[in-house]
């Protein structure tokens, strides 16, 4: 099994290494993609140099499976090419809602990969992904009929500019210097923005709609789902505050034990101080983590949840590593 990153040199591309060491995803031979700009650059990797390959000129048919993680832009122009040669999996937005383009969660619809046309499978959205991996065994026993979601979304979610203005904007605020924003609309720094990508018509922003969209793609067409995505001075992990309604009556101890048992979550829900999880815990790890779990007083058959997670990993990195390993152990 030959394999390929696309944008190699990235957040996302460097995490997708990341991932290969901890699960030790093995490979016969390794290529490296970026721009021009990286090109002839050398990444070490398992005790071995690889040289970056210009993405102008890479030669797709070297790899059975290709990961891009550069960007919409890359994928809209090079990935229905590279499909003639390799599967893609992608983890921009460009495909996910191309009906012929199966949006895969592993733990959640994994035979959904079977439904494959062009040799592409798209990653969702970092903070649909972590979102619902935690609905699918909820949806299961008491079948899901509405979410309100808010999200608490890291820098990272925006790629290295948006991490490096957040620390530099920190240390400008500490030492009473003028701030100005580059890759935010205000001040990141000691602060929260609700808005994430740009604004439709409606007043939602592209990010909300990813949500409502992809949750609807990946888990069921009948739940409704509505959103308010926020920016948080935080490097790297999501977090959200879902309040979930079902159609049938539910148990906590039913809840609790669906989440405990589901693959790719861990519940930490004391009801003592510091008895859950924050993005800080969540950092590094591969787990969806769930606490708060509650029930909404105001409504029949509902519940509130905090869900955290790594978005560079479950969001990104990790999820796209796992479908690759469903489509390899599928063969």
């Amino acid at each position: 099994m030959n394999i390929a990153i696309v944008g190699a040199t990235g957040n996302v591309g460097r995490k997708t290494l990341e991932v290969f060491n901890k699960k030790n995803f093995k490979f016969d031979n390794l290529y490296l993609v970026a721009s021009e700009k990286s090109a002839g650059k050398k990444i070490s990797f398992r005790d071995k140099e690889y040289e970056i390959q210009n993405l102008e000129t890479y030669d797709f048919s070297k790899a059975d499976i290709t990961f891009f993680a550069a960007g919409g832009r890359i994928a809209e122009k090079y990935a229905e090419k590279a499909a003639k040669y390799t599967i893609v999996i992608d983890n921009s937005s460009f495909f996910r809602m191309d009906p012929d383009v199966p949006l895969i969660v592993p733990q959640v619809n994994a035979s959904d990969i079977k439904k494959m046309k062009k040799n592409i499978i798209a990653n969702p959205n970092c903070s649909t992904a972590q979102l619902v991996i935690v609905l699918k065994p909820l949806h299961d026993l008491f079948k899901i009929k509405r979410v309100v979601i808010s999200t608490y979304q890291s820098v990272s979610g925006g790629g290295k500019g948006p991490m490096d203005e957040l620390v530099e904007q920190t240390k400008q605020y500490l030492e009473g210097k003028k701030i100005e924003s580059k890759n935010f609309t205000k001040q990141i720094a000691f602060n929260i923005i609700p808005h994430i990508d740009v604004f439709a018509d409606d007043g939602y922003t592209k990010e909300e709609l990813k949500m409502t969209n992809e949750t609807k793609k990946i888990l069921d067409e009948t739940i409704e789902l509505t959103a308010t995505c926020v920016r948080i001075p935080v490097l790297v992990s999501h977090s959200e505050a879902a309040n979930i309604e079902f159609e049938k009556p539910f148990n906590l101890e039913k809840v609790r034990e669906a989440l405990s048992n589901a693959e790719g979550c861990e519940v930490i829900d004391k009801r003592e101080n510091g008895g859950y999880s924050t993005p800080l815990e969540a950092t590094g790890k591969d787990e969806t983590y769930i606490s708060r779990i509650r029930e909404d007083k105001t409504k029949e058959n509902s519940i509130n949840l905090w869900i955290v997670s790594d978005n560079l990993l479950r969001g990104a990195a990790l999820n796209s590593v796992e479908i690759a390993e469903t489509i390899i152990n599928s063969k």
